[in-house]
């Protein structure tokens, strides 16, 4: 932009308090107010392990700004090409916005790390701003994954440090059995929730290890590899926890364990990893061929930090930075007058009163409950169930109804079988999503996952899908986008997860099992409704 674009930029006030910072803390206080959502979402998830580094993330990317904006020189005159920032400016209110007409604090939040990029880029003009992508792309390590990649990731590498404890452990003769992602010692098991504590580390580590390759004065691929290598040395540590505990119980018996476990899930294996990372670092280093120690590859150099801090103060007003201003204060504005949009409740029956009979099917024994810590990780407002055969034929192959209602799935919500079978010892054996309308002779889609799981010698076929306002979706990426999609155009937030379940006898086809599901399915969805309303 030309010089017309900053107000009284030949000669900015040295003063603590000049126009320029009055409407870079207007546009603060008002980004404050309006990302306020998104901060509250970041305060909630910074309460749990695997966020708890969440608070050190603004102050590490803010040390980092300051040691960047050490190699730029100070400017008194005028700023241009501003626009970008205007851009960036909007495209995170526009988010913003967004997030809170869905009602997804998370949205909201990822928002804010745009409009700070934003701030940047209106400050210091694009020449300049574009070289501080490093500290802003920091603060998405601040940020909680959305849930069903988090899930997925998580699980994934549960497995593969179960796997590899197992494996350290027959290296080392101790008996173990693999079920799932249950360690089976014998004397004892370790469940899902063990295996996994060591991962809390994760998003720590890699945070580590991203400003550890932003400091380090090696090559480019140097860099890459401290970043990339991260997640598999955390990975590697904590099937070394699993090893450990696992010969712990073998020698020491299980009263060992807890002192054990305690101690490892603690900072101990983050330190381990930090310390992994630092002799990968010093190895590459070895290599090359001009010869650099450890401490001379790191710019740790803090010196003039806080004379960068009381730069700020020369930023000068603009008409950029006041047109940003309003547009974020204009929002507020809209959004104060927009009704409510939370605390959307549908009127339906609770699954108490579900009948007990379903067309040629009924429910077969009493109704069955989940253990209080598999409850705690459903998080589910109202779930069902029973088990259902043929009238008639009680004795005959079953039909395990699982189905789990949320009032709200903006803070949580459904978790996919994909992710829970496994956990629980069931191998997906294969998996389809398909849609059954034809079997169904139904005129309207009816799509689901179709899957085989088995546990040894056990073989199952499952159907499952998610019920959202009547729709039925088998992929639970599509499901979440029409959450959103259904919470920005009515608030409303609330769906469900409806899964069945039969075994594959012995000489018995998967078309066979396939069919009797299909049965059931057609004698089931009528009765949907009450349960898990379309409107």
């Amino acid at each position: 932009m030309h010089s017309s674009d900053t107000i009284s930029s030949r000669h900015p006030s040295t003063g603590f308090m000049h126009w320029g910072t009055f409407w870079l803390l207007v546009t603060i206080l008002g980004a404050m107010a309006f990302f306020w959502d998104g901060t509250r979402a970041l305060l909630a998830a910074w309460q749990l392990p695997e966020y708890s580094h969440g608070p050190l993330i603004p102050i590490l990317s803010g040390l980092l700004f300051l040691r960047q904006l050490k190699a730029v020189p100070e400017n008194s005159g005028a700023v241009r090409i501003r626009w970008p920032g205007v851009v960036v400016i909007l495209a995170a209110v526009a988010l913003g916005s967004l997030g809170k007409l869905a009602n997804i604090d998370d949205i909201v939040a990822y928002a804010l790390i745009l409009w700070v990029g934003g701030v940047l880029l209106i400050s210091f003009g694009w020449t300049t701003g574009k070289h501080f992508w490093p500290p802003v792309v920091h603060l998405v390590y601040m940020l909680p994954l959305p849930g069903v990649l988090y899930y997925k990731m998580t699980t994934w590498l549960q497995f593969i440090s179960s796997e590899l404890g197992v494996w350290f452990l027959k290296l080392l003769s101790v008996p173990v059995f693999l079920d799932g992602n249950i360690i089976d010692l014998g004397i004892m098991k370790l469940h899902v929730a063990e295996a996994c504590s060591g991962l809390n580390y994760l998003f720590p580590i890699l945070s580590f290890s991203y400003i550890f390759a932003v400091l380090y004065r090696g090559p480019m691929w140097h860099k890459a590899v401290l970043l990339i290598s991260a997640a598999p040395i955390t990975v590697l540590m904590n099937s070394v926890r699993i090893a450990l505990a696992g010969v712990v119980v073998n020698v020491y018996g299980p009263d060992w364990l807890d002192g054990f476990t305690h101690f490892f899930e603690g900072w101990v294996i983050f330190a381990i990893c930090i310390v992994l990372l630092f002799l990968l670092a010093k190895m590459m280093l070895m290599f090359q061929r001009q010869k650099m120690s450890l401490p001379q590859a790191l710019d740790l150099d803090t010196d003039g930090l806080l004379t960068q801090a009381m730069r700020l103060r020369l930023v000068q007003p603009s008409a950029a930075l006041i047109a940003s201003s309003l547009a974020v204060l204009m929002t507020i504005a809209v959004f104060q007058v927009l009704p409510q949009r939370g605390d959307y409740t549908v009127s339906r029956d609770s699954f108490v009163l579900f009948p007990r009979s379903l067309g040629k099917w009924q429910q077969v024994g009493p109704q069955q409950f989940l253990t209080p810590d598999v409850e705690a990780v459903l998080r589910a407002d109202d779930y069902l169930q029973v088990d259902l055969a043929h009238k008639g034929s009680s004795s005959g192959p079953r039909i395990g109804l699982f189905m789990a209602w949320y009032n709200d799935q903006s803070k949580g919500g459904v978790h996919s079988p994909e992710i829970c079978l496994p956990g629980g010892g069931w191998e997906i054996a294969w998996l389809e999503r398909t849609d059954i309308a034809a079997e169904l002779n139904s005129p309207t889609p009816f799509e689901l996952n179709k899957a085989i799981i088995q546990k040894g010698e056990i073989r199952m076929m499952a159907y499952y899908w998610f019920e959202q306002k009547g729709r039925r979706i088998a992929w639970d990426f599509e499901a979440k986008y029409l959450l959103m999609v259904d919470g920005i155009r009515t608030g409303r937030t609330d769906g469900a997860l409806v899964r069945l379940t039969t075994p594959i006898n012995p000489g018995e086809s998967d078309a066979t099992a396939a069919a009797r599901l299909n049965d059931l399915v057609a004698d089931l969805t009528p009765a949907l409704p009450r349960f898990l309303p379309v409107e």
